[in-house]
């Protein structure tokens, strides 16, 4: 076999293959990039959620607890009146 022969069997076979290649490549960019958002979906609602809810949580906790301190437990609590 000379070396003009071999290149042009290697460049042949070789263009009809990129298009699978490159629809397959693509598949498996696909559902890589599914599988990363739906990694990342569980590390916001089983990590992160949580922190801000606990965070928020206490946050209004403490502005509720303020609120009754200064208000106390009556119709100015959960009407919004002012405190005199």
């Amino acid at each position: 076999m000379t070396p003009d022969s071999v290149s042009s069997l290697d460049s042949s076979p070789a263009s009809s293959d990129d298009g699978y290649d490159s629809d397959e490549e693509l598949r498996v960019a696909q559902q890589e990039w599914e599988e990363n958002l739906h990694q990342l979906q569980l590390l916001v609602s089983v990590v992160l959620l949580p922190y801000v809810g606990k965070w928020l949580g206490r946050k209004w906790a403490h502005s509720i607890y303020a609120r009754y301190v200064q208000l106390g437990l009556g119709h100015a609590f959960f009407l919004g009146g002012r405190s005199s």
